[in-house]
């Protein structure tokens, strides 16, 4: 295993500490995860894969099973 060390701001550590805790991790956890993420070749070839879906059918999804009403999915529709 290897290890990055790395320094951020106040306000990048504040959000980062912020996004861990949302998450249920610490922040080195958080980091860890973050980092892989990014790190993986898989993981960006699909979100590749589904942003040209996204570009070349979001048209005929949308005439073939409509549209999601504004609030759909908000906690205000709840």
């Amino acid at each position: 295993m290897k290890q990055i060390n790395v320094r951020v701001d106040d306000e990048a550590a504040a959000g980062i500490a912020a996004r861990a805790e949302a998450a249920g991790l610490t922040v080195p956890e958080y980091a860890k995860q973050v980092l892989s993420d990014e790190g993986n070749d898989l993981r960006h070839r699909f979100l590749a894969a589904g942003a040209h879906f996204a570009d070349e059918f979001a048209d005929a999804f949308a005439e073939e099973f409509g549209t999601p009403a504004p609030d759909r999915g908000s906690a205000a529709a709840a």
